[in-house]
């Protein structure tokens, strides 16, 4: 049965923020285009047209950036009308949106709820972490816009989680971070590395995420975790609940516990088509959607071998303990092939941290849950 999802980016790389550590910048100025501009109303239309059709199990739309709140609310009227029209057999379709937040008010909540939008929120911990990573253009805080658009979705309902980047200041100062979020309220986390740029050595940036750090950060959070999660009252964590469905013999979501690169669409402003949302770059194009259906791109990304280059498992993996939990990870986050460390994460030994101290208390609440 087929599941499609497609990551859409209505506004390219355009962003109304200047984040120190994005990814995305970073991929768009390695393209010939850095930017598509605005999506069309025809390309949005070709692109749900050509994935609502022919799915069967379920259809996602993901609208990430960039910023696509840049696109504005009549587009996303037009998403949601296109794929009413299309889905001719009635598979589910799902709607998500991930957002700096800093231009979310009541006219976006008030929409968000009458269409069932789930929305990320970036937020990267207290006011002062956050600010001097994720500022305005010229420099200026972004706290507050941010704390008010999580406000007003609050007011209307919508459902919401919180996205956090790992660098290093956050993986410093998690457990203040952990504590604030509590008290906020905020009961749906996720948290991933941060990213180096493309080609440069790692651990270079004044924010760069090392091994030791990203170790002590998972221990600490998980340790604060637990601490709620036997009291009854601790918040969804999307990694932590996916280590504990491995350990219950569930397939994770997140293709970075899979070990192994998905099948999804990451859709540019003009409707070109990448395998990833970290290799939006021109040597993995497989597609527009303008011109090309979904068997057609699936082809290219074979003979590409995008997926084929996540499958190798590096001597050391297969000889370490905790290969069923951590499975190598993000490809983006492996190092070359080629170089003394084979293909093995980056973050290999904080992973082995945490597994080491925490995996007794992974397997109890597994078992737990199991009975």
């Amino acid at each position: 049965m087929r599941n499609v999802i497609a990551l859409i980016k209505p506004a390219s790389s355009r962003c109304n923020m200047r984040c120190d550590y994005c990814f995305y910048g970073d991929e768009a100025e390695k393209r010939r285009q850095a930017s598509y501009g605005l999506m069309t109303e025809e390309t949005l239309k070709n692109v749900i047209r050509r994935c609502v059709i022919p799915a069967e199990g379920s259809c996602v739309f993901a609208f990430q950036g960039g910023e696509p709140t840049l696109r504005g609310i009549a587009f996303y009227e037009k998403a949601v009308e296109y794929a009413a029209h299309f889905n001719r057999r009635g598979v589910p379709v799902q709607f998500s949106l991930q957002t700096n937040g800093y231009a979310l008010d009541d006219a976006w909540s008030a929409f968000f709820a009458k269409n069932r939008f789930l929305i990320g929120v970036s937020v990267d911990g207290t006011r002062e972490i956050h600010d001097r990573c994720r500022h305005t253009p010229d420099g200026g805080p972004t706290y507050e816009r941010v704390m008010e658009g999580v406000a007003s979705l609050k007011r209307f309902g919508v459902e919401f989680n919180i996205l956090t980047v790992v660098h290093r200041e956050v993986a410093e100062n998690i457990a203040e971070i952990y504590r604030d979020y509590r008290r906020k309220g905020f009961d749906y986390l996720q948290f991933i590395t941060c990213l180096d740029p493309l080609g440069e050595e790692r651990g270079r940036r004044a924010y760069s995420l090392t091994p030791e750090a990203y170790g002590r950060f998972l221990i600490t959070l998980f340790d604060l975790w637990y601490r709620d999660q036997t009291a009854g009252r601790a918040p969804s964590i999307r990694q932590f609940e996916n280590y504990i469905g491995i350990l219950l013999g569930e397939a994770p979501e997140a293709c970075e516990q899979r070990g192994r690169c998905g099948a999804q669409y990451t859709v540019e402003a003009d409707g070109s088509v990448y395998p990833c949302d970290f290799y939006a770059l021109d040597e993995w194009r497989i597609g527009n959607f303008n011109e090309n259906r979904l068997s057609e791109m699936d082809e290219t990304r074979e003979a590409l071998g995008f997926r084929q280059a996540s499958f190798p498992v590096p001597g050391a993996c297969e000889a370490c303990r905790w290969y069923a939990l951590c499975r190598n990870g993000c490809l983006r986050s492996r190092l070359p092939l080629c170089g003394p460390e084979g293909g093995r994460n980056y973050f290999c030994r904080g992973y082995q941290m945490f597994f080491e101290c925490c995996h007794d208390r992974l397997y109890a609440l597994a078992k737990r849950l199991r009975r």
